[in-house]
């Protein structure tokens, strides 16, 4: 049976393990000071989780926030890629100790995690940072993970925790994502609209849910609004993992939510493992493939994409980096991959395998996305 609602979500035997994502908002109270009490209430939460034979990772915003009061920086810190830098590397260390402190005081160890996007982007990176998280949660440690903004450039970063956090629940192999918000959930349109109206269930995150995305969150203070959201819940669902969305402004957050019956559920689509959910939860996308009618409906029937069914062939990419397939309308149909460089598929681009070798001046590979390195969007 499917997770469908947050107590399945909070149940150890319907979902072992659990990320619980905190936003900076929720966390760093708008003087720049920690919401000790509020910290606390959680925290004392994640022991009774515990308690339960629920394993817990956290993924926790705040330390730009946290960094950025201490040092008087304008903008919370986000003025510049130097102040969100230094507003890190002094947040961080504070982050880390107060979630130690009061692990610790109930009983339980806390072990910090930084990674970059790199870290989880890379093959063998990604499985280091799998087996490290795994390790500590079986030794009944709570891993507590935040990006590495000290070191993270605009290039090389998630820029928001809700995306990471569905990436370190693939990691962790968990089973569950709660994203702890400003908001309710997913709403029809802009919850400061009259007549907004909250999506508990989504079973199908399509082009109509997308468009409900907005940015909800009107704190200031973190990098994610609900778009970022629905990107982790997508990159959770196609590996197995139900994501919800929770307001998590009040005291005991979960149980809050439990009371209230108001949070979005994002059930699980399909159960991607290993590898092929490793492929689909990438996000640095080096270059799109645009293919023909033909290719998209092989695609359907579990193809590669072949040389003959490509059109257009974007951006620079090189041969084992991530690219996008494309419909004819430039819409999202896959992502995997590539077998050959840019302009290699420039070359061979809507010619048959048969003229393939006398353009590219050696024999061709099977495939310029193979299936086996693709995942469906």
């Amino acid at each position: 049976m499917p997770v469908t609602n947050l107590t399945d979500l909070l149940d150890p035997a319907r979902c072992a393990r659990l990320v619980i994502k905190v936003g900076s908002a929720l966390l760093v109270g708008k003087d720049g000071g920690v919401r000790r009490n509020w910290l606390a209430g959680l925290v004392e939460e994640i022991a009774a989780a515990r308690a339960t034979g629920q394993e817990v990772v956290v993924v926790s915003s705040g330390a730009i926030a946290l960094g950025a009061a201490r040092l008087s920086l304008a903008r919370g810190g986000r003025a510049s890629l130097a102040d969100a830098q230094a507003a890190a590397a002094v947040g961080q260390i504070a982050l880390s100790g107060l979630w130690a402190e009061l692990l610790a005081e109930r009983g339980l160890a806390a072990a910090q995690m930084l990674v970059t996007l790199d870290d989880l982007e890379d093959r063998r990176r990604y499985l280091n940072a799998s087996a490290t998280l795994v390790h500590l949660l079986e030794r009944g440690v709570v891993p507590v993970v935040n990006e590495n903004d000290s070191v993270a450039t605009a290039e090389i970063r998630f820029g928001d925790n809700d995306r990471l956090a569905a990436r370190v629940a693939q990691a962790a192999r968990a089973d569950g994502v709660v994203l702890l918000s400003d908001v309710d959930g997913l709403y029809d349109r802009d919850p400061r609209e009259h007549g907004a109206t909250l999506v508990p269930l989504v079973e199908k995150i399509d082009a109509r849910i997308k468009a409900m995305a907005g940015e909800s969150s009107t704190s200031g203070m973190g990098s994610g609004g609900m778009t970022s959201k629905i990107q982790a819940a997508e990159i959770a669902t196609r590996a197995g993992i139900a994501l919800a969305i929770v307001n998590g402004t009040s005291d005991k957050p979960l149980a809050s939510a439990l009371q209230s019956g108001r949070s979005s559920v994002f059930v699980p689509r399909r159960n991607d493992a290993g590898r092929k959910a490793w492929i689909g939860g990438r996000i640095a996308v080096k270059g799109a493939l645009r293919v023909d009618d033909g290719c998209r409906a092989a695609l359907g029937k579990g193809a590669s994409v072949l040389a003959a069914g490509i059109t257009m062939v974007d951006g620079q990419f090189r041969r084992g980096d991530l690219v996008t397939i494309a419909a004819a309308d430039g819409s999202a149909l896959a992502q995997g991959l590539a077998e050959y460089d840019a302009d290699e598929c420039r070359t061979i681009a809507g010619h048959k395998a048969t003229e393939q070798a006398e353009l590219l001046g050696y024999a061709p590979r099977a495939a310029v996305v193979h299936r086996d390195h693709m995942v469906l969007l």
